[in-house]
This record gives structure tokens, sequence and C-alpha cells, in this order.
């Protein structure tokens, strides 16, 4: 079996070293990760008292003592900022002159003699072509000034590494955006003619240390820009404007939202963010005004500059396009490296270095490199040279056997010596034969019990999901925990109850489900992003009845806002961990959304028996433990609205002086709890009006509670394990009221709910 070689793409940053190791499967069609590696400075490179080429050596000494790179091939990047890439509209050339016209273009766009730079070209998109013209070509022509390349180098070449591409940082960006992305593969040339241009475009933006890269692209054509800001200028506004060391800055723009005083580190970054947004706008606007056709469909963020706090919402609102940061790689596969925490955490870093192995492993439409050509060559030689040897050997073995054996030909051929041997190839062709047959044979039936076997065991793979299901519905759940779990008063317990969970599968979750919920009920309990976005297609839609007791001592902490807070909120974040002792589930990677409230009973006061544990209905009727919803009532409960609260007396309240009646005052069988109001209920010590009175025989005091009925849904989307989308919860925001007088949590994870 031949050998399937790898590559390793690596990228030196001004932070840290970031490589990648990809091997190709082509029998899957599919990029491999074997192996990562992230080794960070000790000093950021542009930091006033560092070395940058000593700490890139030890970077890359510390890379190669933790890898084996022997037999791999190795591509590098250069920074955008310092190569020049020009994209040349040629005029109507024949095919085979196009390397003398972009030549001469050469000369003419490049700053410098030919003889300084390492430069290269490349076809953009698809060219018509007829009558051996190209027409409407376009030409990416990509350069650097030969001194640049060969600092790069010299790194690899002291540690005896070979690199065998070279390629700047934008185009890396490129290959990963047609390759995992857009899902492009390099076509045959049967099909090279089709052309699949389309006018929208994805904005990249690399946030780097020093700069930004910014790339727009429809998978075709290629447009580059160099923003001068980056990571470093938000670390300098906080050492000018809170008096900081660098050090302490870089470790206080990364942990904003932890600081003493967020709002006043957020107020000192405020100038850098405009300024910043000003040039991406001004980029973009630029690109629009000279591509009217083009359609700028999203914005994603790379580069571990963009993980800084509060930035992709900042960018979102002052954009007006949708800004996502790149959380995997759809086009990769590898658990070993993909599920790494290390390589989670800088993922964003690791664009370039999977771009550039994407190139080395020719499986992208780029091929330019920056490699000096004179290296490429000897190195081509030197590969040659034993290959060379070897024919020469092999055939010069070959004549001698060949001259040797031909004296003897007519004896070799003769019927004496061969006759046997044929009639005996003529039977085993024979039994060749039977064998083909039987084994087709079985091969036919071996396929029908497979295919018996699979519609046997088919239910099990899906049935860990359901488990998983009932885990996070679950999770989500108050409890209550240490010395709560022995609070006798069921009012006062964190507890809900859930009395049934039914699941029924539907076709069209919009048309069946979603449209049937009041508007007024959307507003005020789902996720506003769950309302700019109904479920689509076919799924489950689960709905929970409900009942819990609790009755806080504040409003806010009762009946259905009780279940809105301590239940629905927790269905609708991102990620819940409610036990202590458990591990976060993430609830929406589960395929559950759209959680809402669509129903709730008015609050009906009980007794609680905690010796029996049963609760008794009084006779007093309905309270308002739950909270007025629009349009929502209960089914035979009426509506949350009109529940009268002065119909109970709540737990530990005092009764009404009017009544005459003492609270505590021991009753007895047919006496009366409240003159004029008839006898008191033996089994339950209550009186029409609900008034409890205490039994001094019994071992715990008995309690008032109010219950709270409720239904809730949900729509739920089983999808398998290698395909649930990687969902993170926004950036985390100032906690305190930002200047348009809203107020954001943003590590809370609460939603935002309508009015």
């Amino acid at each position: 079996m031949a050998h399937v070689q790898s590559v390793w793409g690596i990228d030196i940053g001004q932070a840290a070293l970031k490589a990648v190791r990809l091997r190709y499967a082509d029998a899957a069609d599919q990029a491999i990760a074997v192996a990562f590696d992230y080794v960070p400075h000790p000093k950021i490179l542009t930091q006033p008292d560092a070395s940058p080429d000593e700490l890139i050596r030890q970077a890359l000494e510390t890379f190669l003592s933790r890898n084996d790179v022997k037999g791999d091939l190795i591509a590098i990047s250069v920074p955008g900022n310092t190569s020049l890439v020009k994209f040349i509209k040629l005029p109507p050339v024949e095919s085979s002159k196009v390397a003398e016209i972009v030549k001469y273009e050469a000369r003419q766009q490049i700053p410098f003699a030919l003889e300084e730079v390492i430069w290269d070209f490349q076809p953009i998109g698809n060219p018509m072509e007829e009558g051996g013209y190209l027409l409407e070509a376009e030409v990416g022509l990509f350069a650097m000034k030969r001194d640049q390349v060969l600092h790069h180098l010299k790194p690899f070449n002291d540690a005896k590494v070979e690199v065998e591409l070279i390629q700047t940082a934008p185009l890396a960006l490129f290959n990963v955006l047609t390759y995992d992305m857009m899902g492009k593969r390099l076509k045959s040339d049967a099909d090279s003619d089709e052309s699949t241009s389309t006018d929208e475009h994805c904005v990249f933006v690399d946030m780097g240390t020093d700069n930004t890269t910014l790339l727009v692209s429809n998978g075709e054509g290629i447009w580059i820009r160099n923003v001068p800001i980056g990571g470093n200028h938000f670390t300098r506004a906080l050492t000018k404007d809170m008096k900081l060391t660098f050090a302490k800055a870089e470790h206080l723009k990364c942990n904003a939202t932890k600081a003493p005083d967020p709002r006043a580190v957020f107020q000192s970054l405020r100038p850098v963010f405009n300024d910043y947004v000003a040039e991406i706008q001004r980029s973009i606007g630029y690109f629009s005004s000279v591509n009217r056709s083009a359609k700028i469909t999203k914005v994603l963020g790379v580069g571990n500059g963009f993980k800084l706090a509060g930035l992709q919402k900042f960018l979102q609102q002052n954009l007006q396009y949708e800004v996502d940061r790149l959380e995997t790689f759809q086009g990769l596969v590898g658990d070993t490296v993909l599920d790494a925490p290390l390589f989670k955490e800088n993922i964003l870093s690791f664009v370039v270095p999977y771009g550039l192995a994407l190139q080395a492993l020719k499986q992208t439409s780029i091929r330019t490199t920056l490699l000096p050509p004179e290296i490429a060559t000897a190195r081509k030689v030197r590969r040659k040279k034993p290959w060379a040897v070897v024919s020469s050997a092999a055939l010069l073995l070959v004549l001698s056997i060949s001259a040797a054996l031909e004296g003897k030909v007519n004896e070799a051929v003769s019927e004496k010596n061969y006759g046997s041997g044929e009639q005996a190839a003529k039977q085993f062709e024979t039994k060749k034969g039977t064998y083909a047959s039987d084994y087709s044979t079985a091969e036919s039936e071996n396929e029908e019990i497979a295919i018996k076997g699979k519609k046997l065991v088919l239910p099990l793979k899906t049935r860990e999901y359901w488990l998983e299901l009932y885990r996070g519905v679950n999770e989500c759940l108050p409890r209550d925990v240490g010395a709560e779990r022995a609070e006798a008063n069921i009012g006062k317990r964190n507890r809900i109850k859930i009395a049934s969970f039914v699941a029924r599968e539907v076709s069209n979750l919009k048309t069946e489900w979603y449209d049937g919920i009041e508007p007024s009920i959307r507003g005020a309990w789902m996720r506003e992003d769950d309302r700019k976005h109904p479920p689509e297609g076919k799924g489950f839609v689960f709905t929970l009845h409900g009942v819990h007791y609790h009755h806080g001592a504040k409003a806010e902490e009762q009946g259905a806002l009780y279940v809105r807070d301590q239940f629905l909120a927790f269905l609708q974040k991102w990620e819940v961990q409610r036990d202590p002792r458990g591990v976060p589930v993430p609830v929406r990677k589960l395929g559950l959304t759209h959680p809402v409230i669509k129903a709730t009973s008015p609050a009906q006061a009980f007794k609680y028996v905690p010796n029996s544990r049963r609760t008794i209905l009084l006779a007093g009727g309905e309270g308002t433990g739950g909270t007025a919803m629009p349009g929502a009532g209960y089914p035979g409960g009426g509506d949350a609205s009109t529940a009268d609260a002065s119909a109970i007396p709540m737990p530990g309240s005092a009764i009404p002086s009017s009544a005459g009646v003492t609270p505590g005052t021991p009753y007895s069988p047919g006496a009366s709890a409240i003159p004029g109001a008839g006898p008191v209920d033996p089994g339950t010590g209550v009186g029409p009006t609900g008034v409890v009175i205490q039994d001094p025989n019994d071992q715990l005091p008995e309690f008032q509670a109010r219950q709270t009925k409720f239904v809730i849904e949900f729509v739920w989307k089983p999808t398998a394990q290698e395909l649930r989308p990687q969902v993170e919860p926004p950036p985390p925001e100032d906690s305190e009221e930002s200047e348009d007088g809203e107020s954001a949590d943003a590590n809370s994870g609460t939603p935002a709910y309508g009015t």
C-alpha cells in the first residue's frame, strides 16, 4: 500500500507558534487532523524588551522536541502586511502568452527590481476562452522581498527543517473559506470550464496582534486589505489610560469582564473599538463601491484577538451584518485533535495553519508559493538523482538477462515442456469459474442478511439521544440543596413536579405548531432569537404538564413567574448546571429549542400535611399565586388574570381578627373554625373559608401552599453527535447599564423576553 504523506501547516505569529498536521484519505475524500501544537511566546514579539528572533528560535525548538516532522511536508506562512498582493485584469490574450503578459505587468506593479523579490501569480476564477484567447481574465500577483522571505526561512534552515511551501496568511484564509466553509473541491478537467461564481460574499476578519487582515470573497474572486489595528492597540489604550504596565494591561484586557470595574475598562477601550469599526466599515464600503453586484452575507471573525469581550456584538451592531466567530472546521475530521481542550480554546488561531496544510495536500485551487525558485530546483535535482541511478542499473540488468535468454527461446516454447502446463491451466480456469459462481451466490445471501440486521439494530442508534434529552430537561428543573432539603414547608421548596411528559412528531414544525401559538404568548415567554427564527421541517413537539407549590416572599417568585425564572429560563440557556455535583449540560446543542409556557392555572390554595405527604384543596377557593399571561389560560382552570388573592390567607399570615378565632387554637370535630362559617371538617381541620387551625396532636406543622399548574412546550430535532452545531453563548458584556440605558448581564445567559 502506498504511503500517505502528512503535512504540517505552521504559522509563527506575534503571540505563539501554531501548527496542525493533516493527512488526506483519498477513499473517504476527507482531510484528517492527526496532530497539532500550540507554543505561546513568553513575550509578544512586538514588546519593546522582546527579542523576536530568539523567541521564534525557542518556540521552534520546543515544537520540534515535541513532534517528529521527519518525512512530512512543511508549509509556513508569512504576514499579509509584509507582502504585495495585486489583482490585474488582463486584456484578451492567447493562453500560451499569459506568463509573458504577467511578467510585464509585474515589472510595472512591483516597486522593486524583480531580482530583489520572490513573486508568483495565478489566474483567479474561471475566465472565458474563445478561439485560444482568454477573455476577461484576472490574475493574482503575489510578491515579497527576497531578504524578508529568507529571514522567515532562517529559523527552519538552522533547525535542518526543509520548507516545501511558503504562503501569505490571507491566501491561507481563502483556502479555508473555499474548502471548509463552501465545500469546494478540486474539479476534473472536464468540469473546469463550469463557473460557480455567486454574488454572495463572505468577509473574513483575521484579528492579529498588530494588524487585522480583511478578506472578501465569494469563493472565486479575492479582495484583501490590511487594517493597521490589532490586539496590541487595545492593550496600549489600557496602559495609557489606566497607567498600567504592558503585561498587566494585557491581562486586564483578556479578563475585562472579571475586572473590579469592568465599565472603566470598556470606557478606556471604546476609542479603539470606534477606530476599529470605522476601518472595517471603510474597507467594506470601498469594496461594495467597486463591486456593486456583490452582496455581503456575513462577517466571520478569526484570530485569538477576536476573542476580546464585546467585540463581536459591537461589530454586529455597527456593521449591520451578521457577525460570527469560527467555532469548528466543517471539512476536517479527527476527534483526537478537534476535541482537545487546547485546540478548541485556540481554534480561532489555527485557521491559517489549516489553510496552509490544505494547500500542501493539493486540495485547494491556490497553487502559488513564495519559496525561492533556486531552493525548489535544487531539491528536485537532489530527489531525482537516486531514481536516475536505480533506473540505469535496472535497464542494464534487463538488457543482460534478455541477451542471455534469447538463445534458448526455441527450446523454452516447445509443446513438450508446456503441454501439461496448459492443460492444468484450463482445468484451473474451470474451477475458478465454479468458485466465482458460488462466491456470488453467497455474497447475495450475505447482503440480504446484512440488510435485515441493519433494520433490527436501527432503533439502537438513536435511543441515547432520548436519554440525553430527558437528562437535559431534568437538569433544568430547580432543586433543593444542602439544608434546604429538610424544609418541611412545601411552599418554600425549590421544586417543580412534572406530571406528564408527552412527545408527538410533526412534519412541519412551523405550520403545525409554531403558527398555532398566540403571538402574545410568544412575545411574553419565548426567546427573542427563537421568535426571529421559527423552527422548520420535521421534528418532535414535547408537552410538559407540571405543578409547583412554591410561594416566595416577592411577587416575582410566585406562580408563572417562578416557572419562567426557575425552569423556562434554563430550558432557554446555552448550557445548564443546576446540580453542583454534575457537569454542564449543553441544552441547545442537544436540539432543544423554542421552549414556551403555553398555559398556567390560577394559583389554588392547598393545605399540605407533611406526616401523610398529602395536599388538600381548601374550601376558600382560588388565590393568585400565578402571574397573568396575555391570552394564556389553563385547561379547566380558568384564566390566571381572574384569580382572587384575598380568598386564602398565605402561610404564616395572621387570621383576620374579624374571624373571631385565635391562630393555633385546638379544634374538635364538629366545632366551628370561624363563627358563623359552619363546622370544621374533622379530616382536614379546615372551615369553609379555608382558614387552617393547628391540631396539637400533629407531629409536624401543617402548611398552606398555593398550587400553580402550567403547560410548557418545546421543539426537539434529534441530531447525530458528529453533525451537531457547535454553538456557544454570546460573548461576555458589561453587566452594568450601557449608554443607551439597557441593562445587560452577559455572564448569566438569561434570554431576552418580549413585552
